[in-house]
C-alpha cells in the first residue's frame, strides 16, 4: 500500500512539475491603424469593439501606451527589434534587418531560437496594405524571424459591392480609387473573401495545429487601415449620419508650424461634412470587422484549452486621426496618431488598467521575461513585469516618439506634449497643457510665459537622443 501511495504522489508530483515548467505560448494580435479613441473599452463608446473589450477585462489596459512611430513600417521595426527609430536609423517601409545586422535577434527570433515555433499570419512587418495584399506578397518581412510565413490575399479596393471615395473627390465622380486613399466598399459575400477573416481562419488553424508545442504566433490583421473594406452588414450599425465630428475650432491651424499640419486633411482632400462623416462610420465598420476576427482567433484558444498557458497581446502599430484638427490618417505627432491600444493576458495574472505610461518598444522584453528568456543586450524597452502584479507601478515618467524621418520628436508626459521639428527646433515647436487642454488646440510655446518649460524640454529631447544613439548595436547576442 505504501509503494502504491508512494507512486501515486510521484504521479501527481510529476503532473505539477510538468504544468510548472511548461513553456507559456504567445499570441500576438496587432491591428492596422487602429487609434485608441475608437475602442469602447478605451474612451470611445460609439465604436463597439466587444471582442477586445472581453480581452482588456480579463487582462492588464494600458491607458497610455504610445507608438514609436507613427507610420506602419518603422512602428513595426522597432518594437520588433527592440530599438527606437533613431538608434538604427529605421525611418522607412522596411523590416529593419538591413539595419540591425544578420547578429540581432528580433523578438520573435528570441522566441525562435528558444525552441518555439514561430509563425506570421499576414502583416507584422511592414506590408503595403493595399498592395501586398491584393497580390499576397510577403512585403517587407524578416523572414530570419520565423518558422513559417503565411500571407492572406485579398481584393481590397476592388471588392464587389457598393464603393464610394471620400477623399479628394469632391464632385463625387469617382467611385472607388487604389492606394492609401480612403475608399470605401460596402463589400457582397462574407468574412472569408477578405484578408482579415482568411488571417484568422489560419491563426485558428495553427493554434489546433500546434497546441501541443511552444509557440508565438504573430496575427496581423490589416484594418482599419484604409480602404475600408468590410462585408456590408458591419456597416449597419454605423450609419453615417449619426456621426458627431470632433469639435472644430476656428484659427486651430494658426499657432501650428507647417510641419505640423498634417499630410492629409479634409482642407487638401476636399472633404465635405458629408464625406468626413462617411469616412468615419466606415473606419468603424472596419473596426468592428476586424474586432470580429479578433474574437474567433480568442474562442479558438479557449476551446483547446490553451487559455492557461498563453500569453495574449493585443494592440495597433500606431493611432489614426478621424477628423480631429480636420486631420486623417497617421504621419502626425498629436496624440491620436501616437497612442495605441495595448492589451497584455498573462495566466495567473488578475485584471486590472495601468495607468503608466508604456511604449511598444516594452513588449520585446515584457514577453521574453516572462517566458524565462535571456534577451540581446541593450534593448531600449523596459519590461512591464511588475505592472502585472501591481499596476500602479510608474514604469516610465515620459514617452518618446518621433516621425517625418527621425526629425520631429515627440515627449509626452503627464502634464505635457512636447513636439519639436528638428533637433535644432528650426521648423518650430508645439507644446499643450493635457490637462487644461488635451484636445490640443492651444500651442504655447510662443508665449513667454512657458519660456522655461519649452527650455526644460529641449534639454530633455537633447539628453533623451544622446541615450538613444548610444546604443551599441554591434555587440552580438551570445
Amino acid at each position: 500500500m505504501r509503494i502504491i501511495k508512494f507512486m501515486v504522489f510521484l504521479f501527481i508530483a510529476n503532473i505539477i512539475f510538468a504544468q510548472q515548467n511548461k513553456k507559456l505560448n504567445v499570441l500576438f494580435i496587432i491591428a492596422d491603424d487602429l487609434t485608441a479613441t475608437a475602442v469602447s473599452s478605451y474612451e470611445n463608446k460609439a465604436s463597439k469593439t466587444p471582442n477586445i473589450d472581453k480581452l482588456a477585462n480579463e487582462g492588464i489596459r494600458y491607458s497610455k501606451a504610445y507608438c514609436q512611430y507613427p507610420v506602419c513600417g518603422p512602428s513595426r521595426a522597432s518594437f520588433m527589434s527592440g530599438y527606437y527609430p533613431n538608434a538604427t536609423t529605421t525611418f522607412g517601409y522596411v523590416s529593419g534587418r538591413e539595419n540591425i545586422g544578420p547578429n540581432r535577434q528580433t523578438w520573435s527570433q528570441l522566441f525562435k531560437d528558444n525552441g518555439y515555433y514561430t509563425a506570421r499570419v499576414s502583416k507584422i512587418y511592414h506590408m503595403g496594405v493595399p498592395i501586398d495584399i491584393e497580390t499576397g506578397s510577403n512585403g517587407q518581412d524578416d523572414e530570419a524571424s520565423w518558422s513559417e510565413r503565411f500571407n492572406s490575399q485579398g481584393p481590397e479596393w476592388k471588392a464587389v459591392g457598393q464603393a464610394e471615395l471620400v477623399q479628394g473627390n469632391p464632385d463625387g465622380k469617382i467611385e472607388r480609387k487604389g492606394g492609401n486613399v480612403m475608399t470605401i466598399v460596402k463589400a457582397e459575400g462574407d468574412d472569408l473573401i477578405h484578408s482579415d477573416g482568411k488571417t484568422a481562419q489560419k491563426a485558428i488553424e495553427l493554434i489546433k495545429k500546434h497546441k501541443n508545442e511552444p509557440f508565438f504566433l504573430a496575427v496581423g490583421f490589416v484594418r482599419p487601415h484604409v480602404p475600408f473594406v468590410a462585408p456590408k452588414e458591419y456597416f449597419e450599425p454605423y450609419p453615417f449620419g449619426n456621426i458627431i465630428m470632433p469639435e472644430k475650432v476656428k484659427g486651430d491651424w494658426d499657432d501650428i508650424p507647417k510641419r505640423g499640419i498634417n499630410y492629409v486633411t479634409s482642407v487638401n482632400g476636399q472633404m465635405s461634412l458629408e464625406q468626413e462623416k462617411k469616412a468615419v462610420a466606415a473606419y468603424y465598420a472596419s473596426v468592428a470587422y476586424m474586432d470580429k476576427q479578433v474574437g474567433k482567433v480568442l474562442n479558438a484558444l479557449k476551446e483547446e484549452g490553451l487559455e492557461d498557458n498563453t500569453i495574449v497581446i493585443f494592440t495597433s502599430d500606431h493611432g489614426f486621426h478621424l477628423g480631429e484638427h480636420r486631420f486623417w490618417m497617421k504621419v502626425s505627432l498629436h496624440e491620436e496618431s501616437v497612442r495605441v491600444p495595448m492589451i497584455i493576458k498573462v495566466p495567473g495574472k488578475k485584471p486590472a488598467i495601468c495607468n503608466s505610461f508604456v511604449e511598444l518598444i516594452d513588449l520585446y522584453p515584457t514577453i521574453a521575461e516572462l517566458a524565462s528568456l535571456k534577451t540581446p543586450k541593450n534593448l531600449q524597452g523596459k519590461s512591464l513585469t511588475k505592472t502585472m502584479n501591481d499596476p500602479t507601478f510608474k514604469v516610465r515618467d515620459m514617452t518618446f516618439s518621433v516621425s517625418q524621418g527621425g526629425k520631429s520628436f515627440l515627449l509626452r508626459t503627464e502634464k505635457w506634449a512636447y513636439i519639436q521639428y528638428d533637433e535644432d527646433a528650426g521648423s518650430g515647436i508645439e507644446l499643450y497643457d493635457m490637462t487644461k487642454d488635451p484636445q490640443q488646440f492651444t500651442n504655447l510655446a510662443g508665449l513667454k510665459e512657458y519660456n522655461v518649460v519649452v527650455s526644460v524640454f529641449k534639454d530633455k529631447l537633447k539628453n533623451k537622443l544622446k541615450k538613444v544613439r548610444t546604443n551599441d548595436l554591434e555587440i552580438p547576442y551570445n
